[in-house]
């Protein structure tokens, strides 16, 4: 489906038009002149998921320190939808100046433009700038599964096809890569619920209006988990994190392809001059390297990251290679 995008600007403060201009996309954006200081206004933050979810705290968690650092405030805007696309789409769009960045997994570039139309060029629209976070992804179970495990849920799969409902955070992220290669795996009929981002489909999961969802680990839900609202069934890690030790990764489960976590990262327009993605790459990993951020980020069970912008170029490159093999193999999962 082609994205059709109001467009809007973001305006704070006195310097209101130099706000706007550093906002406010264009079809064929220019690059600014070298001689142009940088930056010389606030800068905006797109964050392609909803408010209230774990990407949408993490960016603002590292907005204040970023802000401190460059000396202007830092704008968090959510442009959330189509997995991320809607708000990546904002970003390819935007002036090459520095002035708009966005906060995104890797998944609206390596795997939804291989399942669904997307209005930009996934390998030319984008300038990668530092990965931010690695994420566990668990599978859950809702109030609305009376089973006990893993096997259990794919056991109710087989004898009811179509009856069990897979939440995930929307079509083409990485809570869908792990339905898709469990659908596959098992040869089972799942039914996929794709919703805008992680906090609304939270809500909905515990209410029970499904019976299992894929989302990023995050303090809320394993809260929930503890607190016996939602039943942890599986994790997508290299390894069973420190607060479940019991709960198997999917790669124990003997599902290794499914076996996947998020990363994240900062990205920028094509064509952002290479001096600012070079000074951005070195104040966000500045950032990261912050006791505080350091400590934040672990006890949600992220992984700081960091690295170069080869880094993340390289990372982004590898996802891309591995999801059109698995895509290839059978596009039908992706619905």
């Amino acid at each position: 489906m082609i994205f059709s995008l109001r467009r809007r600007q973001l305006v704070r403060g006195t310097g209101a038009a130099m706000a706007a201009a550093c906002a406010a996309p264009r079809l064929l954006p220019a690059a600014p002149s070298p001689s142009m200081p940088w930056p010389n206004r606030p800068v905006r933050l797109i964050v392609v998921y909803p408010p209230g979810g774990v990407s949408d705290g993490m960016a603002r968690m590292l907005a204040e320190p970023l802000a401190q650092l460059l000396g202007v405030p830092v704008l968090i805007e959510n442009r959330a939808g189509a997995g991320g696309s809607i708000g990546m789409d904002a970003l390819g769009r935007a002036v090459p100046d520095g002035c708009t960045l966005a906060f995104s997994a890797i998944s609206p570039i390596t795997l939804h433009p291989l399942v669904a139309h997307v209005a930009y060029d996934p390998l030319r629209a984008f300038a990668p700038v530092a990965s931010v976070m690695r994420t566990p992804v668990l599978v859950v179970g809702t109030p609305a599964f009376a089973g006990r495990n893993f096997e259990e849920l794919i056991a109710l799969a087989r004898s009811q096809p179509r009856a069990v409902r897979w939440a995930t955070s929307g079509v083409a992220t990485i809570g869908h890569m792990v339905l898709a290669q469990v659908r596959m795996q098992s040869r089972t009929a799942i039914t996929h619920i794709p919703y805008a981002g992680g906090g609304p489909q939270l809500n909905d999961a515990l209410s029970g209006q499904f019976e299992v969802l894929s989302t990023n680990v995050a303090a809320q839900q394993l809260q929930y988990i503890g607190e016996g609202r939602l039943q942890a069934l599986a994790v997508g890690s290299p390894s069973r994190i420190e607060a479940l030790p019991r709960v198997p990764t999917l790669a124990e489960l003997g599902y290794e392809r499914a076996n996947r976590d998020s990363l994240f990262g900062i990205f920028a327009p094509a064509r952002t001059p290479a001096p600012v993605l070079q000074r951005l790459n070195a104040l966000i990993n500045q950032v990261l390297r912050s006791a505080t951020v350091q400590a934040r980020l672990r006890s949600a069970y992220n992984l700081p990251v960091g690295g170069g912008i080869e880094d993340l170029a390289h990372e982004v490159a590898a996802d891309r290679r591995r999801n059109r093999a698995l895509v290839s193999g059978d596009r039908s999962q992706f619905d």
